[in-house]
């Protein structure tokens, strides 16, 4: 065992001093680099991560702070070590316009924690910075903080390697990455477990390559570790990228069949999969599903999700969701995008009774219209079946809910004009006059 975790230090000892260098034919011939079957992508894409509204002020001063001040305002902003600082969102953010400067954060933090006396030994606060080097992708810094973290005594763990991993897969190093993996395979302290997995699958998957993502799985499963949620929805969104929808099908329903409960865009992804497909069953099973276990998605989703009813008339299926949406956990947003699509249904069809029925439901459960053109929809409803005076008891039922546009009282105008009722008419010029329209 002592042996074993020698040659795991002198294998690192080597890794370290030369990761940046070619890898020699006989490293390409080991027995995993039959997974690595993509080229090596270069590492300047772009973080979809963004900096809190609280650390929006902070990441201004750094954008605008030169390099050379970088560690005094940091100093200035932290009078004491805060644990907390950085976030890998704000490295993120920070990453995208001034790497260097978010390379500095990381280094200033290294030098902080080296000259703690109270946690210059904790693992923890290595592990955790090794880990932020990831959202940089930097791994020259992950390195620097590794060496520390050896000079200070302290021995490496398994997710202290998988947090190098991360930070080479993110930097497009591949090679150095299951350099790193082979290194844990031959110890005795720190072995790969299923997160090591998961970071090859997760990069493989990002990149749309399918194979070999699905290569990681076998061999993740192969050495006793079974597929968790993180590892499927990887799997289910390179499948998608990869168009080949049969398959995200068959992971998704994996997933869910082991009970485990996919991340919510994941839900996202395969929601629009079917949605792309005009699959209105699975839609509906998924749809289902979310609300069953208290997921939420994002209005945009299920504004895909209606108007695939809507295209398909559907009619019941948006009854159905819209009685389902009354105890779910949605956003305002959300549940006003499905109740006005079933509105808008009945107002093309004419159905004026079924139209002030949803509409008197959405306002009761504290929903409102979500944008001028629904209710004008309602409006032109009205017009069509020559219900003048249910349209005032409409109007006058909405206008604490929602206000009325320009355009919206432009279209008042031109009907009651049309219908010879001179009256009304004018008396929704006054009304523009009021609402400073004229």
């Amino acid at each position: 065992m002592a042996a074993a975790a020698r040659g795991g230090a002198a294998s690192l000892r080597i890794l370290r001093a030369k990761y940046t260098s070619s890898v020699n034919e006989g490293r390409r011939r080991c027995r995993f680099a039959r997974l690595l079957n993509i080229q090596q992508r270069d590492s300047s894409s772009s973080s979809s991560s963004s900096a809190s509204s609280t650390e929006i002020p902070l990441l201004q001063k750094l954008l605008k702070a030169p390099l050379s001040t970088i560690k005094s305002t940091l100093d200035s902003e932290f009078s004491s070590d805060s644990a907390e600082f950085p976030s890998a969102a704000l490295l993120s953010s920070l990453h995208t316009s001034a790497p260097q400067k978010a390379n500095l954060i990381i280094e200033w933090k290294l030098e902080k924690l080296r000259n703690d006396d109270a946690n210059s030994k904790d693992l923890t606060r290595y592990a955790r910075l090794i880990s932020l080097c990831e959202s940089i992708k930097n791994l020259d810094v992950a390195m620097l903080v590794f060496s520390s973290m050896e000079e200070q005594g302290i021995r490496p763990t398994s997710s202290v390697f998988n947090a190098l991993i991360s930070t080479s897969l993110s930097s497009g190093n591949l090679m150095t990455a299951l350099s790193l993996f082979e290194i844990m395979e031959a110890s005795e302290s720190y072995k790969p477990d299923a997160n090591s997995y998961n970071a090859f699958i997760s990069a493989y998957a990002s990149r749309g390559n399918k194979t070999a993502a699905e290569d990681w799985l076998k061999a993740k499963t192969a050495s006793g570790f079974l597929a968790d949620a993180r590892t499927y929805g990887f799997l289910v969104r390179c499948c998608i990228k990869s168009r080949a929808f049969e398959d995200a099908r068959r992971y998704f329903e994996e997933m869910t069949f082991e009970g485990l409960v996919p991340d919510e865009s994941v839900v996202q992804d395969v929601l629009m999969m079917y949605c792309q497909l005009r699959d209105s069953r699975k839609v509906k099973e998924v749809s289902e599903f979310v609300l069953k276990h208290g997921g939420r998605i994002d209005r945009i989703v299920w504004k895909k999700v209606v108007d695939l009813y809507r295209e398909l008339g559907l009619a019941g299926a948006l009854e159905e969701l819209v009685v389902a949406l009354t105890e779910s956990s949605q956003g305002s947003e959300a549940r006003s995008v499905v109740h006005c699509s079933l509105i808008r249904m009945h107002a093309d069809r004419d159905r004026l009774d079924d139209v002030e029925y949803c509409v008197g439901r959405m306002l009761k459960h504290g929903v409102s219209f979500g944008c001028d053109e629904d209710v004008e929809k309602v409006i032109c409803c009205y017009f069509r079946r020559e219900a003048y005076d249910r349209l005032d008891m409409f109007l006058e039922r909405v206008k604490h809910s929602c206000k009325l546009t320009r355009s919206t009282y432009d279209l008042l105008g031109a009907g009651y004009r049309r219908a010879g009722l001179s009256e009304k008419m004018n008396a929704v010029a006054s009304e523009m006059k009021r609402a400073g329209f004229v």
